[in-house]
């Protein structure tokens, strides 16, 4: 038995049980399912937003190169339409994250989903910062129903939520109305004593909370844990870590990005959505205050074609295979990859478990992040607020990230073309490998 596959057979062992363990385990796939889940309305605000500025703004790059401002000379007004659009989106993230964890464990229990994210909501408005009286009047601080609220919104919804399944699952504390009462009224009243018992806990930890923090429990966890989580995080030394483990896990045939996922949006979604709500009150990318994040690093420089920047392999595979097999599933994998689908590459080539793919497809992208962030840091282009769909075809994620930078386009396509380069040299062993194959 060869090296390799000894090594291969290693980290299947050992590897591969602990990742699987992780991907399926019910909090862990509960958060990071919370996040896919609401992705689309902070996308769905990012791009409203770059319309705001790329658009309507006299200066914003599609209006300068149409002259929209001769055209229409009030267009800047315009902008006052689509500003509030941060209210109903990255304003009230924990409030959304806070259901949605919710939400998805009562579904892994099998239980009321729809009540559970609702009591949790109410749990965690229960222990939110205190009102402040004013003149008479009663004000609730909005600071931590966006990202700065996320840590507290996920302790909240996991608490909340095991409570209110184990409870639930248990007849003693169930209420079962008669077979003639409405199925809405059965349903609320079946789960009313742990909806009771769940607002009675949070009463009580709020109470003892407000002993040591009057400002309730988001100050605390956000002094104490959240805000240097975020600190320590929006690095490029997590970034890289981050990306390393979850290509190798890909290797290993077990979806990276997804395990590494409630990990991931911890560390780096205040910080993204902090970005993008700075871009929204400038108008620029310029000076946003995260400029080394993970969608800021690794999604707009080294992830073009998918995991492992497969876009540059399958570029490889046009200019210097000669094995049938690879340039024709380059061929029916290319489409799919402009749109960072690389399944097809992945599991088709394959990668996994592949020896000659496994160093390029884990160097590739740790390289590119640093050519990225070697120009951000130099400040030569500025840093990706926006947040652009994921199926962006590559370079032009650093090109819409950051408002139509045109030198990020450039580095967007120096990357590609890095990736090409280090692809070249496995994709030719390959090639030899194939023929020593075919020899035997």
């Amino acid at each position: 038995m060869s090296f390799m596959e000894s090594f291969e057979r290693g980290m299947e062992k050992i590897l591969v049980p602990i990742a699987v363990k992780l991907n399926s385990q019910i909090h862990i796939s509960a958060v990071r399912d919370a996040f896919i889940l609401s992705f689309p309305i902070v996308m769905a605000s990012s791009l409203i937003i770059l319309i705001n500025f790329a658009i309507l703004s006299p200066d914003g790059f599609i209006a300068s190169i149409l002259h929209l401002d001769a055209l229409f000379p009030n267009l800047a007004a315009a902008q006052a339409i689509f500003t509030p659009v941060m209210n109903g989106s990255v304003n009230i993230m924990a409030v959304l994250i806070t259901f949605l964890v919710a939400r998805n464990i009562a579904i892994n229990y099998q239980q009321d989903d729809l009540l559970c994210g609702l009591t949790s909501i109410g749990a965690f408005f229960v222990v939110y910062t205190p009102y402040t009286v004013i003149d008479g009047q009663a004000y609730l601080t909005t600071q931590y129903l966006g990202p700065q609220g996320l840590f507290v919104a996920i302790i909240v919804a996991l608490i909340a939520s095991e409570v209110f399944c184990r409870l639930a699952r248990n007849p003693k504390v169930t209420i079962t109305m008669p077979a003639a009462v409405p199925p809405a009224v059965s349903r609320s009243f079946k789960v009313l004593l742990p909806i009771f018992f769940v607002m009675i806990l949070f009463s009580v930890i709020n109470y003892l909370l407000a002993k040591i923090s009057p400002d309730g429990l988001n100050d605390l966890v956000y002094t104490l844990i959240q805000s240097p989580l975020k600190d320590m995080g929006t690095n490029i030394f997590a970034v890289l870590i981050l990306g390393l483990v979850a290509n190798f896990l890909w290797v290993l045939g077990i979806h990276g990005p997804n395990t590494v996922a409630a990990i991931r949006e911890a560390i780096f979604t205040e910080a993204n959505l902090e970005n993008l709500s700075y871009t929204a009150s400038h108008g620029t990318t310029w000076g946003a205050p995260y400029p080394i994040t993970w969608g800021g690093i690794n999604d707009a420089f080294a992830n073009y074609g998918g995991s492992g920047m497969t876009l540059g392999l399958l570029l490889a595979i046009f200019i210097a295979s000669r094995r049938k097999d690879y340039r024709e599933m380059a061929k029916m994998a290319f489409v799919p990859g402009l749109f960072n689908i690389n399944e097809p590459v992945i599991f088709g080539l394959p990668i996994v478990l592949n020896p000659i793919l496994v160093i390029p497809f884990v160097l590739t992208p740790f390289v590119n992040s640093l050519i990225g962030y070697v120009f951000i840091t130099m400040e030569l282009i500025p840093p990706i607020a926006y947040a652009v769909p994921w199926t962006t075809p590559g370079p032009l994620i650093a090109f819409l990230g950051t408002g139509g930078n045109w030198l990020a386009l450039f580095v967007g396509l120096l990357c590609l073309a890095v990736s090409t380069l280090i692809y070249l040299p496995f994709v030719i062993a390959a090639n030899k490998v194939n023929i020593v194959a075919a020899d035997r």
